[in-house]
C-alpha cells in the first residue's frame, strides 16, 4: 500500500513538471507579474521613442535643456544618441527578444551618464550645471527601473503573443480518487467553472462552449492528452480549433493528510478580432482571479455538495435583506 501511494505521488508530482513545461504557466501573481513586466516594457518603449525623437528634432533643444554646450559636437552626439533610443523603443514595442533590448537600454543608460560626466567636467555657468545633475538624477533613476526590468524579463521572459495563461491550485478535503473522479467526468465541469456553458463528449474528443459577451459563444473541439488516474489528466484543442489551448489538472495528496491538492494550468491562443476580443474579455484582465473562482466553487460541490452563493451576488442593485420564502422571520423552515 505504501509503495503503491508512493508511486502514485510520484506520478503526480511527473504530471505537475511536466504541465509546468508545456504549459508555462503565469497565474496568479505570475500573471500580474507577467502582465506588470509587459506594461513596463512597452512604457520604456514608448519612452525611448519620444526621447529619441525629440533628440534627433530637437538637438539645440535638448542641449539647452539638460546644459551641455549648445555646440556641433553635443549636437551630433545628442543626434546619435536620439537614433539609438529610436531603434530600442520601436524593438521594444515589437515585443521581439525584449530581453536584449532591455539590456541595451541599461548600456545606452551607462553612454548617456557617461556623456553627462564629460560635460559636467567642462567650465559651465552654475545654471547649466545644477541642469546637468539633475539630468544625470533622471538618467540615474531611469537606469535603475531599466536595469530591474532587463533583470526581470530575463528570468521570466515576457511574451507579448496575446496569449492567456493561468496557474491557480486549491485543497479540497476529500479523497484523491474522489477528486479525480469528479473532474474527469467532464460533463461535471459547467457545474463549477462560471464561464462554461458545456461539455460533451465525441468520442475520444470533447466539444467545449463557453459563454462570451455580448450573447456570444466560443466553441472549440478538445482531446485528452494524458490521463493517468488520481493523478493528472491534460487536454489539449485539435488542429484548427477557434480558441488553440491547453491545460493540465494534476492531483496530489495536501500535506497533514488535508485532503487532496488540486493544480490547474490553462493556456489560451485568443484569436484575432471581434472573436478574440470576446475571449480576452471573458478571461478578464486576470485570468488568474477567473481559475481560483471556479476552483473555489469545485471546492464547495466537492465537500459540500454545491456552490454557495451569498446574497450580494445574487443581486446586482442594493436590496433589503430579507429572510427567503421558506423561512420565518426567526430563519426557521416553513412547512409547506
Amino acid at each position: 500500500m505504501i509503495s503503491e501511494t508512493t508511486a502514485l505521488q510520484k506520478t503526480s508530482e511527473r504530471g505537475l513538471a511536466k504541465a509546468s513545461r508545456d504549459i508555462q504557466p503565469h497565474g496568479g501573481d505570475g500573471a500580474r507579474r507577467s502582465n506588470g513586466l509587459t506594461t513596463r516594457t512597452a512604457g520604456l518603449g514608448w519612452f525611448s521613442l519620444a526621447l529619441g525623437l525629440a533628440e534627433l528634432a530637437m538637438p539645440s533643444a535638448m542641449a539647452e535643456l539638460i546644459g551641455v554646450r549648445n555646440d556641433t559636437r553635443s549636437r551630433g552626439v545628442l543626434a546619435a544618441l536620439g537614433l539609438r533610443e529610436m531603434a530600442n523603443g520601436l524593438a521594444l514595442l515589437t515585443g521581439k527578444r525584449s530581453a536584449t533590448w532591455l539590456w541595451a537600454r541599461v548600456a545606452g543608460d551607462v553612454v548617456d551618464l557617461t556623456f553627462l560626466a564629460a560635460a559636467s567636467r567642462t567650465r559651465t555657468r552654475r545654471s547649466n550645471r545644477q541642469r546637468l545633475f539633475a539630468a544625470g538624477a533622471m538618467v540615474a533613476g531611469v537606469t535603475a527601473v531599466d536595469a530591474l526590468t532587463a533583470v526581470q524579463v530575463t528570468r521570466n521572459p515576457v511574451e507579448d503573443d496575446g496569449v492567456i495563461r493561468a496557474t491557480k491550485s486549491v485543497t479540497v478535503r476529500r479523497q484523491q480518487a474522489d477528486v479525480y473522479r469528479f473532474f474527469r467526468d467532464i460533463k461535471n465541469l459547467p457545474r463549477f467553472m462560471e464561464h462554461l456553458e458545456s461539455v460533451t463528449e465525441q468520442g475520444k474528443r470533447s466539444r467545449w462552449c463557453a459563454k462570451a459577451p455580448a450573447g456570444m459563444t466560443v466553441e472549440w473541439d478538445a482531446e485528452i492528452t494524458e490521463d493517468v488516474p488520481n493523478a493528472v489528466i491534460s487536454w489539449r484543442s485539435v488542429e484548427g480549433a477557434s480558441v488553440p489551448n491547453q491545460g493540465s489538472v494534476t492531483f496530489r495528496p495536501a500535506p497533514g493528510n488535508r485532503g487532496t491538492e488540486v493544480c490547474v494550468s490553462l493556456r489560451y491562443e485568443p484569436p484575432a478580432g471581434k472573436l478574440g476580443a470576446a475571449v480576452a474579455k471573458l478571461f478578464g484582465e486576470e485570468p488568474g482571479q477567473q481559475v481560483m473562482s471556479d476552483l473555489r466553487r469545485f471546492k464547495q460541490m466537492m465537500e459540500v455538495g454545491e456552490v454557495l452563493q451569498s446574497d450580494a451576488s445574487m443581486h446586482r442593485l442594493l436590496h433589503a435583506a430579507r429572510p427567503s420564502r421558506e423561512t420565518k422571520g426567526d430563519g426557521k423552515k416553513v412547512r409547506s
